[in-house]
């Protein structure tokens, strides 16, 4: 997606280009437009080059962009009076060759620069809340770091609201396979937890409709409804252990993950990191997990740990706050107190694993 300057203060992507005759009055003329949308959705024709007079008013028609690629080149362009008349051209702009002279990128089955994973990230199907927690949980790089592939087959562990799920599943969508292991259990807020998912997934098909639901391990019991033994590249699992050191599931879920992966399948584990030495009794208040702790679970249940990413650390997070990592931000549980310094400290310090099935 390339970023454009409408000269009035509104950025606008650029979609494509297209040659159409407009009536100025009595006057006929063939000239080159580009169509490029705001970020409320709205599809403007801008002229490509020359000074014209800046008068805007968009066409009211709302495109999906997350296709295409984004990009930090600025493209300079003069917008010109609504043209009710050319909305079948501009339209048809969108298919066209784009504007500016770079190539738009298709989604392929390889992705090496990252760039058809940038444009999902910064696609419409994100909500403005989730995109607004990017600058601490950096998409992005997590999972480049931990390898992730538009071909692969990917299981989210325990995926709550749909953060990435957001990502992943546009992502996976047309090469790959995107797998939500959601909560077992048949208690109520476990069925609704279940529903709520799932009705989020049907809201949205062309984005959500191939993704596939499972459930997590209960009681040492394997997954249910979710890859056949072996099968799965990537299992990803996001700020998840400290529930399950309470639960006294991790150990059955560490060893359901490893049969669950191809031999070499990776295992990205993003959590809250305490500090070394922290006991079982603060790790379960504080939902702060020490680093070895979770490497020496890991390779118990037959993983192999290779690289390790500071991407999510937090250096302003000493750990020690009243109700734990529930102190700070999105959760924010001490209400009003403190609420300044917590939200000064962002997020918390985060360790970010890589590891793979041996």
């Amino acid at each position: 997606m390339i970023s454009l300057d409408s000269g009035v203060g509104r950025p606008l992507h650029c979609l494509g280009t297209v040659a159409c005759e407009v009536q100025h009055g009595a006057t006929t003329s063939r000239k080159g437009y580009a169509g490029g949308v705001s970020r409320e959705g709205h599809l403007w024709p801008m002229k490509i080059g020359g000074r014209a007079a800046v008068r805007t008013a968009p066409l009211g028609i709302t495109l999906a962009l997350h296709a295409i690629r984004s990009t930090a080149v600025k493209c300079p362009m003069d917008l010109f009076p609504p043209l009710q008349a050319a909305r079948r051209h501009l339209l048809a702009a969108a298919l066209l060759a784009p504007a500016c002279g770079f190539a738009q990128p298709k989604r392929g089955a390889a992705d090496p620069d990252g760039a058809q994973l940038r444009a999902v990230i910064d696609g419409p199907q994100r909500s403005a809340a989730n995109r607004a927690r990017d600058p601490a949980r950096h998409p992005f790089e997590t999972l480049r770091f931990f390898g992730l592939a538009p071909t692969q087959t990917v299981v989210e562990i325990a995926p709550g609201g749909g953060w990435y799920t957001e990502i992943l599943a546009p992502y996976l969508r047309a090469h790959g396979r995107y797998i939500a292991a959601l909560e077992g259990g048949e208690g109520a807020e476990e069925q609704r937890s279940r529903a709520r998912f799932k009705d989020r997934l049907r809201a949205d098909p062309a984005h959500y409709g191939r993704v596939a639901t499972g459930l997590l391990p209960v009681a040492g019991s394997p997954f249910s409804g979710i890859a056949a033994p072996g099968s799965a590249d990537l299992v990803l699992t996001f700020r998840n252990v400290h529930n399950w050191i309470e639960s006294g599931e991790l150990d059955d879920m560490l060893r359901a993950f490893h049969a669950v992966l191809k031999p070499g399948g990776v295992l990205g584990v993003e959590e809250h990191r305490a500090r070394p030495g922290t006991n079982l009794a603060n790790i379960i208040r504080s939902g702060y997990v020490p680093q070895d702790f979770v490497v020496d679970r890991a390779r118990a249940a037959g993983f192999a740990l290779v690289a390790t990413s500071e991407i999510n650390a937090n250096p302003r997070d000493d750990t020690q706050h009243p109700d734990g990592v529930w102190s700070l931000p999105p959760t924010l549980r001490g209400g009003a107190k403190d609420r300044a310094a917590f939200l000064a400290i962002g997020e918390s310090d985060r360790m970010t694993l890589r590891f793979v099935k041996r």
